[in-house]
């Protein structure tokens, strides 16, 4: 549980420990003028936020980061705050950026703040860049297979270390099996504790001495089109965008023209392929997905939920269960996902298309001799019951019935039900009349 509120309260999270960053420097909002001049006087350090999976955007906005700060004069330092639950990339290219970011003149760190985590190949960057640590409340470890080449970086899982392959560790332990050199309270104590950063002595607020860092803050993120595509390129997201895209555009199908559901489904399932695209996924999981959604459109198109909307159920939880290769999906976002399709799927979208869309008969020749209930009186128009569902009727040759009479159905027309009544064939009353008033007056 504490895994998934950090996951779904990392935006909040990252906007809380950048300000926290700003105030452990002390000089962050100042003018870029004058923070560049003071940067030559007492340094300064970039601190980039990197949140969720790493991936080709993440490697991208931090690799030229490490690269300003190298070209940037007064640059003493680049501190990493991470909260990620593991790598989106392919081993050879976390390879290179780790390499660039072990290799930089200016030093790169991790810190990983309270309530963050440090997953999977996150874990093994947090252990090989010196001057690391972690707070008290975060998480590292669930590395599994290593990533990093060991002829450069050795096992970072030997010993003590084999801990982290299945499971996630706490700050003290981290320390205690060597898997990063120190614990911090915050991102000041993380600062202080990094070569060439400056500080000055004060007092806390019980009068104690301690350091505070002089050094400017230069916070980073990224901009909102990069936010926007990494958003999309974790698991709950693309999935729940695959999800809405699909829902989306079985609507649109059985609608007239292209409308705000077919473009908003159409931009959903853009999104979704980008964030499938960059996450290890199981091909054949989207296949079996795809094919739920034509099983769905199936009875959608009847109007009522039968045996495909059953075979989409079962084809969509075995899609969505197996869908990410190496990642986790969040229950709540796999609860949502299937529970909101099923409910679309067998409620709300057959009663939106009975009441709102006209369709063609196909698919529904099954409901002719059905037997029914009239809810309402149907004399000429009214509603019926069919297998749990409410359809438009009317009655076939004028023979009215009344609300409560059990009705059979004897023609289709796009989504109106002819009925006539279960007992006796059907009388055309309006024949009737004109036959009395022809004999009244001859």
């Amino acid at each position: 549980m504490r895994r998934l509120a950090s996951s779904l309260m990392r935006p909040v999270g990252a906007a809380f420990v950048a300000s926290c960053f700003a105030a452990a420097f002390g000089a962050a909002s100042a003018a870029p003028a004058s923070a560049a001049d003071r940067c030559v006087e007492v340094g300064c350090v970039r601190a980039v936020q990197v949140t969720g999976l790493i991936d080709p955007i993440i490697i991208d906005f931090v690799s030229r980061t490490v690269g300003e700060a190298n070209a940037t004069p007064g640059t003493v330092g680049v501190v990493l705050q991470l909260d990620s639950e593991g790598v989106a990339v392919e081993d050879a290219v976390f390879t290179r950026f780790v390499n660039g970011l072990v290799s930089s003149a200016v030093p790169v760190s991790a810190w990983v703040g309270t309530d963050s985590d440090a997953l999977g190949g996150s874990a093994e960057m947090v252990m090989v860049l010196p001057g690391s640590s972690m707070s008290p409340g975060s998480e590292l470890g669930g590395v599994g297979e290593q990533r990093l080449p060991a002829d450069r970086y050795g096992d970072l899982l030997a010993g003590r270390r084999s801990v982290l392959r299945a499971q996630t560790v706490g700050a003290e332990r981290a320390k205690l099996i060597g898997a990063v050199p120190r614990v911090t309270l915050s991102a000041g104590d993380h600062l202080v504790g990094l070569p060439d950063v400056t500080t000055k002595q004060v007092k806390d607020a019980e009068g104690r001495p301690k350091l505070e860092p002089v050094t400017i803050a230069l916070v980073g993120k990224l901009d909102l089109w990069p936010q926007l595509l990494h958003t999309v390129a974790s698991p709950a997201v693309g999935y729940l965008m695959l999800a809405i895209g699909i829902g989306l555009m079985i609507f649109e199908f059985f609608t007239a023209g292209i409308g705000v559901a077919g473009l908003v489904g159409a931009g959903a399932l853009t999104l979704a392929g980008y964030g499938l695209g960059v996450l290890p996924i199981r091909p054949w999981a989207v296949v079996v997905l795809l094919v739920a959604g034509i099983a769905f459109a199936i009875d959608v198109q009847a109007g009522v939920a039968r045996f495909w909307t059953a075979v989409g159920a079962v084809g969509w939880g075995i899609g969505s269960v197996w869908l990410f290769d190496g990642v986790s999906l969040p229950w709540l976002a796999l609860m949502v996902g299937v529970g909101g399709m099923l409910l679309a799927m067998i409620s709300g979208m057959p009663a939106m298309v009975r009441s709102r869309f006209g369709t063609p008969t196909i698919g529904r020749e099954w409901m002719l001799g059905i037997e029914g209930d009239a809810v309402t009186a149907v004399d000429p128009d009214g509603t019926i019951r069919i297998e749990g569902a409410l359809w438009r009727a009317r009655t076939n040759r004028a023979t009215p019935i009344a609300a409560g009479d059990r009705v059979r159905v004897a023609l289709i027309d796009g989504l109106t039900i002819e009925v006539e009544p279960l007992e006796g064939p059907a009388v055309d009353y309006r024949e009737r009349r004109s036959k009395v008033v022809d004999t009244e007056s001859g």
